[in-house]
């Protein structure tokens, strides 16, 4: 199951997934609320913690994620993946090439920091803030 999280800026998208999520949970809570903050603006930023009982996707519902990514692939300016599961962010290290924008890892005690992270401005181009640098702040 997927749950928009509230009291994010309106250029952010925040989910928390616990249990398994679904084809159905792309389709009736994540591409609605992209679309929307997509309307309201043109790069937004994701959230997304993993609650300690997920236990995966459905193959439908990584499709619909893939879809979702590739749709507005150069528009996600960062990302931040919240989870204690070592093989999210194992994933999250191999193919992190490959997504647009700034991509952070943090521990599910860290959650506070990410969304800060997630909220704060970005730093300027030419003088990346320590933080940037690091895998995780």
């Amino acid at each position: 199951m997927i749950e928009v999280l509230r009291d994010f800026p309106a250029n952010v998208v925040a989910f928390k997934g616990t249990g398994r999520i679904t084809r159905q949970d792309y389709e009736t809570v994540v591409i609605p609320a992209v679309e929307a903050a997509f309307q309201r603006n043109k790069a937004i930023r994701l959230y997304y913690e993993f609650a300690p009982d997920f236990v995966g996707l459905d193959p439908g519902a990584m499709w619909e994620d893939f879809k979702v990514g590739m749709e507005h692939y150069t528009h996600w300016e960062r990302i931040a993946i919240v989870t204690d599961m070592d093989w999210i962010s194992n994933a999250l290290k191999v193919f992190a090439f490959l997504m647009p924008g700034e991509i952070r890892h943090f521990p599910l005690a860290d959650a506070e920091q990410a969304r800060v992270w997630i909220v704060s401005p970005a730093a300027p181009a030419d003088h990346p803030s320590p933080a940037d640098t690091a895998d995780n702040p």
